[in-house]
């Protein structure tokens, strides 16, 4: 004999999309540190209540699965070593994900002075090397313009153009 199925009510079909974006939320947040932002933006892509948004967001931050401070550590962190990040557009970028100042300063605070400094001296280096220009001044510009791109400070970056390109 068959059992008859129940026919899902709203409240059956709300509990299961719940718990379905539950678990894709935990997945999407052990996969990589992810902003407060992030995860309030794809909770709402799930189609879910902005009282259950908060609600999960509030689950998150006690269980561990999402930390302000620790995202912007290693997102400082990461994108200073792998993309070569100066301090300035960090903090934009930090500052864009909705990150605390307070917090973003906790992330910048990562990047050791001595890596920091090398890592510009490095960049300012390979660049004069790339510039074929015969005026001197130009190829500072060139370069002091491409180094600020990447977010570094332009006082360090003219301390070090100007001690480098002669």
């Amino acid at each position: 004999m068959k059992k008859s199925k129940r026919p899902a009510t709203k409240t059956n079909r709300q509990e299961s999309n719940d718990q379905e974006a539950l678990t894709k939320i935990f997945r999407y947040c052990a996969y990589q540190e992810r902003s407060h932002r992030e995860v309030k933006t794809k909770l709402f892509e799930y189609g879910l209540s902005s009282a259950k948004v908060d609600e999960i967001i509030s689950y998150l931050i006690t269980e561990g699965f999402l930390n302000e401070e620790r995202y912007a550590k290693v997102f400082a962190g990461g994108k200073f070593r792998m993309m070569k990040w100066g301090k300035l557009k960090i903090q934009k970028e930090l500052e864009s994900s909705g990150v605390s100042a307070r917090n973003i300063a906790r992330g910048i605070a990562e990047i050791s002075p001595s890596e920091y400094s090398q890592t510009l001296l490095g960049l300012v280096k390979k660049k004069s090397n790339q510039v074929e220009d015969d005026n001197i001044y130009k190829k500072k510009n060139k370069v002091a313009r491409f180094v600020m791109g990447k977010g570094y400070e332009p006082e360090l970056v003219w301390e070090v153009v100007n001690d480098l390109i002669g």
